[in-house]
């Protein structure tokens, strides 16, 4: 008797966005049909209108959805990072970097097609874009407390946009190991940090020396404009 038994409505939701996800990052959001999704995860597009209302609410639950596990996750992790401003840091650099790497169609998506979405729901993921950025705002200007509010802001822009690069860096082949990519990308954030604080440089490098890339997620989007 086969143990297989058959996904969750739950697990079909999911893989459902999965594969529009890429589907939508590789094709666009215009050169992808409802029927091609549905084949993706092995059901009859009209079968998907079980499960969404069509593509515009895929799309919707893609960028509205990874905004708010973004900022959701940064709120555990500033709340349970560590002892230290430094290491609740590294916890949020670490889980952004995990959502760079393990979910960069989600980057491609937000980056075409946000302006497709519903007013309301951009809105909506603009204001949680606003509240991780701030979330991270203020652990930077706890770790460099001699940071300006509008350099910290910044820098975190500019480190959501070096993060959120991993679409465009050549084929998945050509790049380092997932662990060493990780550590790489750790180091290059918190450099970029050391960067705009006095006495940066020395608590940047005293964390590489101790090895604690462990090594989630722009925000999607490092505008910070709102609508």
């Amino acid at each position: 008797m086969s143990s297989t038994h058959a996904p969750t409505a739950t697990g079909r939701r999911e893989q459902i966005l999965k594969e529009a996800a890429r589907l939508f990052a590789e094709r666009g959001f215009h050169g992808v049909g409802v029927d091609e999704i549905g084949a993706a995860v092995g059901i009859s597009g009209p079968g998907l209108y079980r499960h969404f209302a069509g593509k515009d609410a895929m799309l919707a639950e893609l960028l509205v959805g990874i905004s708010e596990r973004l900022l959701e996750g940064g709120r555990i992790r500033a709340a349970s990072g560590g002892d230290s401003p430094g290491a609740v840091l590294d916890a949020l650099i670490d889980g952004h970097i995990d959502f760079a790497l393990d979910d960069r169609p989600l980057i491609t998506v937000h980056d075409r097609e946000l302006d497709r979405l519903r007013e309301a729901d951009r809105k909506r993921v603009r204001r949680l874009q606003r509240e991780y950025v701030e979330l991270w705002v203020q652990v930077v200007r706890e770790v460099y407390p001699a940071c300006a509010e509008a350099d910290a802001r910044a820098s975190v822009h500019a480190v959501f946009g070096l993060l959120n690069s991993t679409p465009h860096l050549s084929r998945p082949g050509a790049l380092p190991g997932r662990t060493e990519m990780s550590q790489l990308l750790h180091r290059l954030a918190r450099g970029a940090f050391a960067a705009v604080g006095a006495g940066g440089v020395a608590d940047g490098a005293a964390h590489g020396a101790a090895g604690g890339f462990a090594g989630p997620p722009a925000p999607l989007d490092t505008s910070g404009q709102s609508d």
